[in-house]
Formats: C-alpha cells, structure tokens, sequence
C-alpha cells in the first residue's frame, strides 16, 4: 500500500483533496461577505491542524481580495477544564500574536468541532490577549455532540456521527494529504 492508502484504511473519506479545496474556498468568502471585506481580519488556528487552515483560509482571501489577512496559532490547551493543574498553565508566559487583537474581528479556526470545549478554551485564552470587537468560529467539519452551547459561524461540512465514530482531519502540511475521515472503532 502506499503512504496515502496507509491513511486512509478502512476509514470513510468525506472530503477529498479537491473538495477540502472547495469548502475551504467557500468558508473564505462566507468570511468576507459577513464582515463587509478583509479589513480589520484577524485569523486564530488552534493548534494543531487548525493554524494551516487559517493560513489557507488568509491565502484563499488575498487571491480574491488582495488584502494580506494577518494568522496566528492559538493554543488553547492551557484553559481547557478538563486537563489537570490547570490554574498553574493558564498563569505561564504566552507567544505574542502577530497583530493586537483589540477592536479586530477575530477568526478562530479549528478542523473539527465536537463537544465545544476547545472552542470554549480558545475563547478563554483569547481574552488574556485583550478584547475583540467580534470573535467568530471557523470549522472544516462540525460532528455534533455539543455540551456547551457553542456553535461555528463557518462550517465546511456537519456530519452527524456516533461516540463510537471519529474525524480524521489530515492536512498536506502536517500529514502529507489532505482528506477528511471518518474512522469507525472496532467493535
């Protein structure tokens, strides 16, 4: 088998390379539309895949726009309520951002929303950097089960799944593909 078909298995593809293409295309100009342009733009990736698609994101918005749309990876792994000794983390020194997100509209961008506490995390973090005029959410594929009230002002795909099924984002600049799995467990 080769590296890709190693990826892939048994897994379901729902987006392949070019559809990946598409929707990142469409969330781009969703983007711009809603906010009246690029102006002011500032686009978050949490780390890990979804600091590319941010960079993606910028990318896609300056063939069109002409306008260069600042990124920054975010990681909000330090306000997560769910990992332990948390106060102690949320107290270290953080990277700077590229711009001062003070009165921007700020993006944040992840591949997958599930449950919302990353999103709910990355919120959080964003504050101590000081305080957006309008903080959005981009995702490439939302799978449900939420247990927080959060939503995605920009989605590529929902797919419904179960508990017992996951998304696998792969990206070229992490992975060395680019598709979007979905991997059922064994029973």
């Amino acid at each position: 088998m080769s590296s890709i078909e190693d990826q892939i298995g048994q897994d379901k593809v729902i987006y392949n390379e070019e559809e990946m293409r598409r929707a990142i295309s469409r969330i781009a100009h969703e983007i711009v539309e809603r906010n009246a342009g690029a102006r002011g733009l500032l686009l978050l990736g949490m780390r890990t895949r979804g600091f590319p698609l941010a960079e993606r994101l910028a990318a896609r918005i300056a063939e069109f726009e002409g306008i260069t749309v600042p990124t920054g990876q975010l990681d909000p792994t330090a306000y997560r309520d769910d990992q332990p000794e948390r106060a102690a983390r949320v107290h270290a020194p953080r990277p700077p951002l590229p711009v001062d997100v003070n009165d921007c509209v700020v993006v944040l961008v992840d591949d997958v929303l599930y449950t919302g506490r990353t999103a709910r995390a990355a919120l959080e973090a964003l504050l101590d950097y000081g305080r957006p005029r309008k903080v959005q959410l981009a995702v490439l594929v939302d799978r449900g089960h939420r247990e927080l009230p959060i939503r995605a002002d920009y989605v590529g795909k929902n797919v419904p799944t179960a508990r017992s099924e996951s998304i696998r984002v792969r990206l070229r600049e992490v992975d060395g593909i680019d598709a979007v799995l979905l991997h059922r467990q064994p029973e």
